[in-house]
Parts: C-alpha cells; sequence; structure tokens
C-alpha cells in the first residue's frame, strides 16, 4: 500500500493531523478516495458523487494549508452525506423516486457549516427508502454492500446504510446519517464503525427529509470517537468544545438485566461480558439492574403502536395514500400504513406515557451511563430478508430493538465496536446518557474506546 493509500485509511483526525505536518495533501487524499470510490460504484454505496465539488474544495485546503490556516482539525477531510441532507448541485431524493431529481439550490444548514469547517464534501450516499428500516435494503438504488463480508452480500443496517458502508469500506473517513429508532448505531455496529447519536435539537434537522420529528437527529459515523467530537463541532459551527476525557475510576455504568441481552447471539453476548471485564479492570463500576422502563416500552408499544409510525404516516399520507405510493418499498409502505390504524387516544396515550417513562428512567439512571449491546445480532445475509418480507419484519424489529429504547428515552449515544463473531462480522457496544449529556457522553467514550478496543484484540 503507498504512503497516500495508507494516509486515506486513516481517522478523520489523523488525516488533519498528516496534512498540518506536511505528510500528505487534502487534493492528493480527495483523489485517492475518488478513485476508491468510482472502484465501488457496484457497492451501491453512493448515489451521487460531487467529484467537482471535491476537488475545488480540497484545492482550497490545500492553499489554506501551505499558508498555516487551517479552518479547524478537519480542514481538507473528506466527508460524505445521507441522501435526505440537501447539497448544492445535488438531488435529495431520501432513497425514493417520490421525489423526482430536482437539483438544490443551497447547502442545508449542517453541510454549510461543514464546509465553513474545511471539510470536502464528496456527494451522497444511499439509505433505506424514506429512512424507514434497521436493515438497509434499497430497492432502487440497491443495497449498499456491507465490506466486511465479500462473499455475502449483508445488511450495512439502516436507514444510514451507505454511512455506515462508506465508513466501513474506507471510501471516506467521515459519513453523517440520522437517527430516529436506530439508524446511525445499528450501521455504525454492522460495519464495524463509531456512530454517534446526538440529543434531539443538538444540531439543526429542520430541512432534512423527515421520518418522525419528535425523535429524527442527525450525527455521524467515522473511525473514532475522536473524530466524532470534531464533527459535532463542525456541524454545530462550533469553534470549541466542552468534552474532557472522562476518569474510568469515578465512572459508572448500568447494564439492565431485562430486555437487551434476551436472544442476542452468542458473539455479542461473549463480547459484551468481555468488554464489561474490561471496563471493571480499568475501575469501572459496573452495575446491573431491572430496569421497569424498558418493559413499560414494550408494552406501550404493543398496545398503542409507535409514535414513529404515527407521524410518518402524518408526514406522507399523501404520497402512500396517493398514485405515488404504489413506488414506495412495500416494506416501508407496510410500516407506514401501520400508523394509519392508529387514534388520537393511542397518540396522546404515547406521549404522556413517555413523559413519565423518562422521567423514571432518568431517577434509576442517577450519574451512571446506560450501556448495553448496540444490536443483539451481527449483519444478516440479504438474500433470505429479500425472500421473505416476515423474515425481513421480524429481524428488522429486533436490529431496532435496543437502539429504540434510547430514542424513546430520549438520550444520546455512542456505539462503538468491540469485536467480531466467527465469521469476521463486527459487534457493538452502545452507551448511553440522558438528554442534553452529549458531552459527558462522549468524553466517556474517549476514556473507554481503547480499553474496549484492546479487549476485542485479545
Amino acid at each position: 500500500m503507498s504512503d497516500i493509500e495508507e494516509i486515506a485509511s486513516r481517522t478523520g483526525a489523523e488525516i488533519g493531523r498528516a496534512y498540518r505536518a506536511g505528510e500528505a495533501d487534502p487534493v492528493a487524499v480527495t483523489e485517492c478516495l475518488l478513485s476508491r470510490i468510482a472502484a465501488a460504484e457496484g457497492d451501491h454505496i453512493f448515489i451521487t458523487v460531487s467529484a467537482d465539488r471535491a476537488l475545488a474544495e480540497a484545492k482550497a485546503a490545500s492553499r489554506r494549508h501551505k499558508e498555516g490556516r487551517p479552518l479547524s482539525a478537519l480542514d481538507g477531510v473528506p466527508i460524505a452525506w445521507k441522501d435526505l441532507f440537501d447539497v448544492a448541485g445535488t438531488p435529495t431524493t431520501a432513497g425514493s423516486l417520490v421525489f423526482g431529481r430536482d437539483t438544490k439550490a443551497r447547502d442545508l444548514a449542517c453541510v454549510s457549516h461543514a464546509a465553513a469547517a474545511g471539510l470536502v464534501t464528496m456527494g451522497k450516499v444511499n439509505m433505506s427508502e424514506l429512512a424507514y428500516s434497521g436493515l438497509g435494503l434499497n430497492p432502487h438504488f440497491g443495497t449498499p454492500r456491507n465490506p466486511n463480508d465479500k462473499a455475502t452480500l449483508r445488511s450495512p443496517g439502516g436507514s444510514s446504510s451507505g454511512s455506515g458502508a462508506a465508513v466501513g469500506a474506507r471510501l471516506v473517513p467521515l459519513a453523517i446519517g440520522s437517527d430516529t429508532g436506530g439508524s446511525v448505531r445499528i450501521p455504525a455496529a454492522f460495519n464495524g464503525v463509531v456512530g454517534f447519536k446526538t440529543s434531539t435539537g443538538r444540531i439543526e434537522a429542520d430541512g432534512i427529509v423527515p421520518l418522525a420529528r419528535t425523535y429524527d437527529t442527525i450525527g455521524p459515523l467515522a473511525r473514532s470517537v475522536e473524530d466524532c467530537v470534531l464533527v459535532d463541532m463542525a456541524l454545530r459551527g462550533a469553534v470549541a468544545t466542552e468534552v474532557r476525557r472522562a476518569d474510568t475510576a469515578a465512572l459508572t455504568v448500568l447494564v439492565p438485566t431485562n430486555i437487551v441481552l434476551d436472544g442476542v447471539s452468542d458473539a455479542v453476548a461473549a463480547n459484551f461480558e468481555r468488554t464489561l471485564g474490561a471496563l471493571s479492570a480499568a475501575g469501572v463500576t459496573v452495575r446491573h439492574a431491572h430496569v421497569d422502563a424498558l418493559h413499560a416500552i414494550l408494552a406501550l408499544n404493543a398496545a398503542h403502536g409507535t409514535l414513529t409510525a404515527a407521524e410518518a404516516y402524518t408526514e406522507y399520507r399523501e404520497i402512500v395514500d396517493g398514485e405515488k405510493g404504489r413506488s414506495i418499498d412495500r416494506r416501508v409502505t407496510k410500516r407506514i400504513m401501520d400508523g394509519k390504524r392508529m387514534s388520537a387516544h393511542d397518540v396522546l396515550t404515547i406521549q404522556r406515557e413517555r413523559r413519565r417513562l423518562i422521567t423514571a428512567f432518568e431517577n434509576q439512571l442517577g450519574d451512571a451511563i446506560l450501556v448495553m449491546p448496540t444490536t443483539p445480532i451481527t449483519a444478516p445475509a440479504v438474500a433470505p430478508l429479500e425472500a421473505d418480507d416476515d423474515l425481513f419484519h421480524k429481524v428488522n424489529l429486533t436490529a431496532l430493538r435496543n437502539t429504540m429504547l434510547g430514542n424513546i428515552l430520549d438520550l444520546c449515544g455512542v456505539a462503538v465496536p468491540n469485536g467480531r463473531d466467527g465469521d469476521g462480522l463486527p459487534t457493538s457496544i452502545l452507551f448511553s446518557a440522558p438528554h442534553g449529556a452529549d458531552e459527558r457522553l462522549l468524553g466517556v467514550a474517549l476514556a473507554v474506546e481503547g480499553i474496549v478496543a484492546d479487549a476485542a484484540a485479545r
């Protein structure tokens, strides 16, 4: 592997340091990654490649670095965007055919903030249609290939499927997704990368193609927690961060004894227990407890449906009830139509009970960090899911089960790779904290990332 190939495979922060040290140039790294993207065209990861914009931004970054005035720690570092963000000069499809291919006139606010920090936009990546699936299958643009299995097409996770696959395949060091029920954290888990679900409202989400506005959040997928800290700053237009590495000796994590470990695969369970052991050996207090709120959430969903379905139907009622609805993935339509059957009583009951559960959960959590496997399973093969819709929906709900608890409880979360199964597929551990505790959570993730990686390597 040539030097530029190796540098282009580093984390975003490491690439930025290579620029500042004169070890590499943004144009060379951008050209290298554009070549990788072109070679991977058949993997269905990118929907739109913005080569002209990327090279222009890379050249501008190169000039700044040569003059010793980079805009940020990520100036000149390539980034890709889930195709529900408006990026000037490109269409926004949301992984669907219903929106046409109209070119957008301007960048969304967070895209503009990233450009102001010098990040190089490489294009738009694939996703589950309308962001409504945890598995990432897409009948219109193809299903992105999970890079962890070259022989069998496996789920890249969803809905930010292309974002997870692009980082996992080293086509870009950074990609941006959205998360409504796990759509950043599940692709991070299935592809073996880090994913950060921000607190709702932390990054301005107005203007993205919505799914359920109550839960919709924006977050990065990257190769390190450090990258997530830096990208979070960039997307908010911040020039500094309050994130500080946590003291593991002062850290307590809460592991639920109910729900989150039900039906987990042997590898997920073994890697999770090994990670907990490593954290304990590093001085972290590991506390196990039954969390009543988790059972209550599943009971609430079973009795009344989900707020996501109700809001999705409200967003797309005219489409799914009309002629255009025929072009939507049947599995997505089924989930949206679940919202049509819900009553006002259902929606109001969910909203009221959710507020009660958030308070009860936060009282039980206290100063601890919630810890669980990000997903109960590793990436499933795609072919059986395409052949059997009942199996698809069953596996989809399994993949979403743990992460959606965090959306309903209004948590922020960081998914960190913590090993592999016997087929070489990644597993992941999820650290979560209450709404608004993003800086503290990222500080914890910075502190434990190395512990988790060392345990996985043993």
